[in-house]
């Protein structure tokens, strides 16, 4: 069944592959419906075996998994759905034990509630390749994340890349805010949305966030899709996303 889940999943998993494929430390493989996807940034979540359907195969799954193991840095298992024992089963002999859950969120982009003015959206532009440090750089302070978690996850030519497009926020000559947009068939992904905590509370992540979505409807995009955290999902239900599918994180404690 073509469910919005199915669609957002697929795009997500689209875009993962594709960023693999140009940032300069990535890797990935396939076997069977499962993948593993390797970036090389120190973040768990970005150096993943998963599997594209709601129902893993999980021998498939646990081959992806002692790929990404051994590629010496922070990974996890995702699945798509609520994980039964058995997925927790093969994580936990992988040495992840930690259990966390991740939304996945989708909008028909003519849904969008759109509330931040040209004004307020005038500090965010697009950034290319020759700016990847400083796009890093406030990536970094936005997440709040120890200096070089990233690596060189936004190097090389990522943000020339063609689906790809970079933003930074800029208030008085001072970086203040990330996103990203990777576009697919018909599909925008939100991805990067961080805002430095002295610039926080002033609708600066909306406005980022309005003009990633934006640039994706003048691109075709009729649907869009992004992953949140707890902090973020007020602001982009407010925006008119809703929640399509839970998915389920393995990490190391």
């Amino acid at each position: 069944m073509d469910t919005t889940a199915d669609r957002m999943a697929a795009a997500y998993f689209d875009a993962i592959e594709f960023l693999c494929g140009v940032t300069p430390t990535g890797w990935y493989a396939e076997r069977g419906t499962a993948r593993a996807a390797v970036t090389g940034a120190g973040v768990a979540t970005l150096n993943a075996a998963y599997d594209t359907e709601p129902e893993p195969d999980r021998e498939s799954l646990d081959e992806m998994a002692t790929e990404v193991g051994g590629r010496g840095v922070p990974w996890s298992i995702m699945v798509r759905g609520e994980a039964g024992g058995e997925i927790a089963d093969l994580a936990a002999r992988h040495g992840l034990a930690e259990r966390s859950d991740l939304w996945l969120l989708a909008c028909a982009t003519g849904d969008v509630v759109f509330r931040a003015d040209a004004a307020r959206r005038k500090p965010v532009r697009q950034v290319g390749a020759t700016e990847s440090d400083l796009y890093t750089e406030a990536l970094t302070q936005g997440f709040e994340a120890p200096e070089g978690v990233f690596g060189s996850l936004m190097g090389g030519g990522v943000l020339d890349a063609g689906p790809v497009t970079g933003y930074l926020a800029e208030e008085y000559g001072r970086p203040t805010g990330t996103g990203l947009g990777i576009r697919g068939p018909g599909v925008v992904g939100v991805f990067n949305i961080a805002v430095v905590p002295d610039a926080r509370s002033r609708g600066l992540g909306r406005a980022i966030t309005e003009t990633v979505l934006l640039d994706g409807v003048a691109a075709g995009a009729g649907e869009a899709y992004l992953h949140t955290s707890a902090m973020g999902r007020p602001l982009y239900e407010s925006m008119g996303f809703r929640p399509v599918e839970k998915w389920t994180v393995f990490e190391a404690r």
